[in-house]
């Protein structure tokens, strides 16, 4: 049997008297794209914010293949492969694109604890992802992220998790306020991330997008999963949303 990538066994989350998750259960295959729907509430921020090591769960255990992990912080979790790209991403407005790509893990050239911070591959590899994810237009690498558009932020950020060998990328909300040719780019990354070898987790309202580029759809309603293997081939937009909301098919 293959084991998992990614496997969640009854996570839960209390803040206070108020139950945001209640053994809840995900699992995520190698090359596999789940999508990870439910309504505003449900719980997903917060199950991928425990993944991602942001907040910590009240119980439940995490498994990277097979192996139990102990993830306390986003460190942690990055030290697993796991990247999180979240709807407000952690970006510095006052520095560069090209340094916001590598904020921590900047290039040097020139020896050992000499060395400088090699701009111009910074800049380089900055351009190229930027055009990867559809952002047509010139914009210097020495642009501040203060100066662009929330759309083109979203896009420096969904393109510094493609730049680095994540094995899952967790994308909470990431077509949120982008242009169509940028929301395009963002979708053509999620699909071509199985063909170079990532998992991915994409959570977003519009489940338009999420039917284009997932394998399998998960639906949390009120902190519970409620379907787990859902296949968008092989069910309907209404369908699916009735499971989210509990009506009719749900």
């Amino acid at each position: 049997m293959t084991v998992a990538l990614v496997q969640m066994e009854n996570i839960s989350k209390s803040y206070g008297q108020v139950r945001a998750l209640e053994n809840v259960h995900l699992t995520v295959g190698e090359r596999e794209i789940v999508g990870l729907l439910g309504d505003n509430g449900a719980g997903k921020s917060t199950l991928i914010k425990i993944l991602s090591g942001a907040v910590p769960a009240s119980g439940g255990d995490i498994f990277i293949r097979g192996e139990k992990a102990d993830i306390k912080n986003t460190a942690d979790a990055i030290g697993y492969g796991i990247e999180t790209i979240y709807q407000d991403s952690a970006l510095v407005a006052e520095l560069s694109i090209a340094r916001n790509f590598f904020l921590g893990r900047e290039p040097l050239k020139g020896p050992g604890f000499l060395g400088r911070m090699d701009q111009d591959t910074m800049a380089n590899v900055a351009r190229t992802l930027l055009k990867q994810v559809g952002i047509e237009k010139d914009i210097p690498a020495t642009t501040p992220i203060g100066a662009l558009s929330g759309g083109e932020r979203q896009s420096v950020a969904i393109a510094r998790a493609m730049h680095f060998d994540s094995e899952l990328i967790i994308l909470d909300e990431p077509t949120n306020n982008l242009g169509v040719a940028e929301t395009q780019g963002v979708l053509r990354f999620v699909r071509n991330a199985r063909d170079s070898g990532h998992s991915c987790i994409f959570i977003a309202h519009n489940i338009h997008h999420v039917f284009q580029v997932v394998d399998r759809i998960v639906v949390l309603r009120q902190g519970r999963v409620v379907a787990d293997d859902i296949d968008p081939k092989e069910t309907t937009v209404a369908e699916v949303e009735q499971v989210i909301t509990g009506m009719g098919g749900g």
